[in-house]
C-alpha cells in the first residue's frame, strides 16, 4: 500500500526489521500481492499492482484468505523512490502465484525442510526418519510419547502435525515414509496416513482417531496423558481435586450442561457485576433492561428463579424514569416484597464450569454456557434472530468485568454480527466466535491446564461436526453442529444435580428478610436515639418529641392505664391551695399500690405543680409523655417525692406552730424522712438550706442511651447522697458518736496492754555474767 504519510514509514521499518522469521521470510519468496496508495505517486495499476483506497480496503484486505504483501511508505521518501523499481519487478514476477493459504503452508514446510543451513536444536527434524533412529530414540530424549506418522512423499501431514505439537512437552512426532520397509513391516502398517504411538522396549498401538486427518491427529495427541504445553504446570489430579476442603470437586457429565452453572452465572452477575454500578442510566439502563428481557423470556430454570426474572422485568419495563439506582433494582432482586415462590440462590455452585484453581474458568464459562443455552431457547420461541445476541453485546460492552475481553468481543460482533439474518445463524455465530476466543486464548496464563483450550466440540464429542476436504484440509459440518448445539443446550438435557431443593431455598430467604428486618429497626432506632442526642445536646430542657418519633411508636405503643382516684383528688386540691394541696398529697401517695404510676412533682416559678406520666419503650403515649429509662426512673422519682416531703414537712410546721412546737425532720437524698407513720430509714439528710430548685424535671428525659444523664450539682448531690446514704444506714449522730468513742477506747486498752507486756518481758529476761 503506497501512502504520502509520515507514519506509515515506521511499518515499512517494523517489516523490514523481521526477516530473519523463518515464516515472514517465506511468505515474502513465495507469495506476494502488492497495495500501493491510489494518490499518484510512485504506483499505478499498469504495474499489477492494486492500488488501496477508503473505499476498497475493508473489502479487500478483512476476511480474505490470500496472503499479502503491503507496503507502507513516503512518496518524498529517496529510499522509497529507489525501491520502487524493485517492488514493481517483484509485483510481475509473482503475480501468477497461487493465494491460498494451504499452498503457501506448503511452499513453507518444503522451504524449511530444504533449508540448508545448521537446523537449531529447538527446532524439530521434518525430514523422514529410520528404524534405527526409533529404535535408539528413548536413549537420546526424554520424552513420555513418540508419535510416528506413516504416510506418502507427497503428504503434509506428519510435517503439519510436527509443527502443531512443538510447542508441547513430554511428546514427539516424526513421519516415516511407506518406503521404510522395515518399520513398516515391524508395526503391520497398512493404510497412509496413519498415526502409531511407540515406547520403549518396543511397545506399540495405533492411535485410533474418526478421520486420518491433521486435526484428529493434533486433538488425540495433545490429550495423552503427561501432555502439556510449554512453560503450563502440569494437569491436577483429580484425587487431589477431590481432596480439597475448601471448594470440593464435584464429578461432573462433560455431554451434559448444569443448572447450578446457569444459577451461579446469574447470581454472580446481578449481584457482583451490575452491583458495581451504583445507578443505572443512559446506554447502561437499556442494556439492563434488554439483559433482563432476555433472560425472561427464555432461561429455562426452576420457577422460583423464572418466577423472580418475570417479576424483575415487569418492574423494570414499568421504570419511565432515565434513571434506576442499584438499591432499587437490589430491592427487587432480593424479593423484599416477598412475593410467593420467587427467589435467586444465593452464592456460587460451579460444577460444569469449575476450574483445577479458583481462579480458572467459573464464571466466564458460566457466560457463554448462559448465552449459549439462550441462543437455543430463542431458536424455538423466539423471532428476532439478533435479540440475545444484542443483549449480550450490550451487557458485555456495559458490565462484564474484564474490560479487555469485552473490547475483543465487541470488535467481532462489530464485524459479523449484522450477517446474522436467522434463529439458526444466531446459534453458529455465538458458538463461532467463541472459538475464535479459543483459539485466541489456548496457551495464555489464564487457560486451565486440566480443560485446555480448543475447537469446541472436539471429535470424541462430535465426531460428525468433524470433516476434510478432498485436499486433507479440515472443515466443520455446520449441519451437524448446528444439530448438535441444539441438543447439547436443550433445556431438556439440562442436569439439576448440586442444587438445593426449592423448599430450602424459600426458607433461607424467609429467614433472611428476618435478619435484615431486625437489622433494619436497629439501625432506624440507632438513628432516632442519635438524633434525640444531637437535639438534646443544643436544647436540653425543651426537646419535644419528632412527629417522626411519634410515628414511628405509635403502631407498637400501648397506653398506660389511668392513674387512680387519689392522684386526681389530689392534682384538684394543689390548683385549689397550695399548702393543703402538698400535705392532701402527701397522704394520698402513702396508699398508692406501685411506685410507677407515681407523678413527678415539679417546684417551680409559682409553686405551680404540673404531672406527667412516665411511659415505657413501645407502649402508647400521649404527646406530653416521656420516654425514661429504667436506670433512671427510680432514683428520679424517689427524688422528687423527697423534696415534696420536704415541702410538706415545712408547711405543716407553718400550720401548726399554734398548737406545738415541733422541729423539722431530717429530709433525705433519696426521698423519705426520719418522721411518725413512716419509720426509719438509713438515709443521708439534706440541709435545710438547700436550695430547692434542683428538683425542677425537665420537659423531657431522653430514651435509654441518653437518659440517665444529668448535669451540674444535681449529678454530684446524688452520687453523694447514695454513697452516705450506705454509711449512715440506720444510725442516729449520737449512735455514730458513741461508736467512735468506744472504738477509741478499745484502741487505747490494747495500746496499753501491749506496753504492759513488753516490760514484763524484759524484766524477766535472764543475765548471763561473764567468769
Amino acid at each position: 500500500m503506497a501512502r504520502r504519510s509520515g507514519r506509515a514509514t515506521s511499518r515499512c521499518e517494523e517489516i523490514q526489521t523481521h526477516p530473519r522469521k523463518m515464516a515472514t521470510s517465506a511468505v515474502w519468496l513465495c507469495l506476494c500481492l502488492l497495495f500501493p496508495s491510489a494518490e499518484a505517486g510512485l504506483y499505478t495499476a499498469s504495474d499489477q499492482i492494486v492500488l488501496l483506497t477508503q473505499e476498497n480496503v475493508e473489502s479487500i484486505l478483512i476476511n480474505s484468505t490470500a496472503a499479502m504483501i503491503v507496503e507502507f511508505y513516503a512518496s518524498w521518501c529517496g529510499h522509497c523512490v529507489a525501491f520502487s523499481p524493485t517492488y514493481k519487478a517483484l509485483a510481475r514476477d509473482i503475480k501468477e502465484f497461487s493465494r491460498n493459504v494451504q499452498d503457501l503452508r506448503h511452499k513453507i514446510l518444503d522451504k524449511l525442510e530444504t533449508h540448508g543451513e545448521p537446523w537449531p536444536p529447538a527446532c524439530p527434524p521434518l525430514e523422514p526418519t529410520s528404524q534405527m533412529e526409533v529404535d535408539v530414540f528413548f536413549e537420546t530424549n526424554d520424552v513420555k510419547h513418540l508419535a510416528l506418522i506413516f504416510e506418502d512423499a507427497t503428504s503434509y501431514v506428519g510435517r503439519e502435525v510436527t509443527l502443531d505439537l512443538l510447542q508441547f512437552d513430554s511428546i514427539a512426532v516424526r513421519r516415516v515414509l511407506n518406503t521404510e520397509e522395515s518399520l513398516v513391516t515391524k508395526l503391520g502398517v497398512t493404510e497412509f496416513p496413519s498415526c502409531y504411538l511407540y515406547y520403549p522396549g518396543g511397545n506399540f498401538t495405533r492411535l485410533r482417531v474418526d478421520i486420518e486427518a491433521r486435526a484428529f491427529y493434533s486433538y488425540a495427541l495433545q490429550r495423552l496423558p503427561g501432555v502439556v504445553r510449554s512453560g503450563k504446570p502440569p494437569p491436577v489430579s483429580t484425587e487431589l481435586l477431590k481432596n480439597n476442603t475448601e471448594d470440593p470437586w464435584r464429578p461432573f457429565d462433560k455431554f451434559r450442561v448444569y443448572m447450578a452453572d446457569l444459577e451461579s452465572t446469574l447470581h454472580y452477575s446481578l449481584r457482583v457485576e451490575l452491583g458495581a454500578q451504583s445507578v443505572f442510566q443512559g446506554r447502561a439502563l437499556t442494556s439492563l433492561k434488554a439483559y433482563i428481557s432476555v433472560l425472561a423470556k427464555y432461561f429455562p430454570g426452576r420457577p422460583i428463579v423464572t418466577n423472580l426474572l418475570k417479576d424483575l422485568n415487569s418492574w423494570l419495563q414499568k421504570q419511565t424514569g432515565d434513571r434506576i439506582s442499584y438499591e432499587a433494582f437490589k430491592e427487587k432482586l432480593e424479593n423484599d416484597a416477598q412475593s410467593p415462590n420467587s427467589t435467586l440462590p444465593d452464592g456460587v455452585r460451579w460444577v460444569g464450569c469449575q476450574g483445577s484453581q479458583p481462579h480458572f474458568r467459573r464464571y466466564p464459562c458460566g457466560v457463554w454456557t448462559l448465552f449459549h443455552v439462550l441462543t437455543v431457547q430463542a431458536n424455538s420461541k423466539g423471532s428476532d434472530p439478533q435479540e440475545v445476541l444484542r443483549a449480550m453485546r450490550s451487557y458485555v460492552h456495559n458490565f462484564f468485568g474484564c474490560r479487555e475481553c469485552a473490547g475483543h468481543f465487541e470488535n467481532m460482533a462489530a464485524e459479523t454480527l449484522e450477517q446474522v439474518t436467522s434463529l439458526p445463524t444466531a446459534v453458529l455465530w455465538l458458538w463461532s466466535r467463541h472459538n475464535v476466543v479459543n483459539n485466541r486464548l489456548a496457551g495464555a496464563l489464564s487457560e486451565d491446564p486440566q480443560f485446555p483450550k480448543i475447537q469446541w466440540p472436539p471429535p470424541d464429542m462430535c465426531s460428525a461436526c468433524h470433516a476434510v476436504k478432498d485436499n486433507g484440509e479440515h472443515t466443520w459440518n455446520l449441519t451437524e453442529v448446528l444439530k448438535f448445539l441444539l441438543t447439547y443446550f436443550s433445556s431438556d438435557r439440562i442436569l439439576t444435580d448440586y442444587l438445593e431443593s426449592e423448599s430450602q431455598i424459600l426458607e433461607k430467604q424467609r429467614e433472611k428478610h428476618a435478619s435484615q428486618q431486625v437489622v433494619h429497626i436497629a439501625e432506624r432506632h440507632a438513628e432516632r436515639r442519635a438524633r434525640e442526642a444531637l437535639d438534646f445536646r443544643k436544647h436540653p430542657l425543651e426537646t419535644e418529641p419528632t412527629e417522626q418519633e411519634e410515628e414511628e411508636e405509635k403502631g407498637g405503643e400501648v397506653e398506660e392505664e389511668e392513674e387512680g382516684p387519689q392522684d386526681e383528688t389530689a392534682t384538684e386540691e394543689e390548683e385549689e391551695d397550695e399548702e393543703d394541696g402538698l400535705a392532701g398529697d402527701m397522704v394520698g401517695r402513702s396508699s398508692e399500690p406501685t411506685p410507677w404510676a407515681k407523678p413527678e412533682m415539679e417546684l417551680g416559678r409559682g409553686r405551680q405543680q404540673a404531672r406527667r406520666r412516665p411511659s415505657f419503650v413501645r407502649m402508647r403515649r400521649d404527646p406530653q409523655e416521656d420516654i425514661v429509662d429504667l436506670d433512671s426512673f427510680v432514683n428520679q422519682h424517689y427524688k422528687a417525692k423527697a423534696l415534696q416531703m420536704a415541702t410538706s414537712t415545712r408547711v405543716k410546721r407553718r400550720s401548726l406552730q399554734r398548737k406545738e412546737e415541733q422541729e423539722p425532720g431530717p429530709v433525705f437524698g433519696l426521698g423519705m424522712e426520719l418522721g411518725a407513720g413512716l419509720g426509719m430509714v438509713g438515709l443521708e439528710p439534706v440541709d435545710a438550706g438547700f436550695d430547692l430548685d434542683f428538683a425542677r424535671p425537665r420537659k423531657r428525659l431522653q430514651k435509654r442511651d441518653v437518659a440517665g444523664q444529668y448535669f451540674g450539682q444535681e449529678a454530684e448531690l446524688r452520687h453523694k447522697g447514695r454513697l452516705m446514704s450506705v454509711l449512715t444506714i440506720g444510725f442516729s449522730k449520737v449512735d455514730i458518736s458513741l461508736c467512735v468513742f468506744l472504738y477509741f477506747l478499745s484502741s487505747l486498752c490494747l495500746l496499753v496492754m501491749y506496753l504492759f507486756f513488753k516490760n514484763r518481758l524484759r524484766r524477766r529476761r535472764p543475765k548471763i555474767s561473764v567468769p
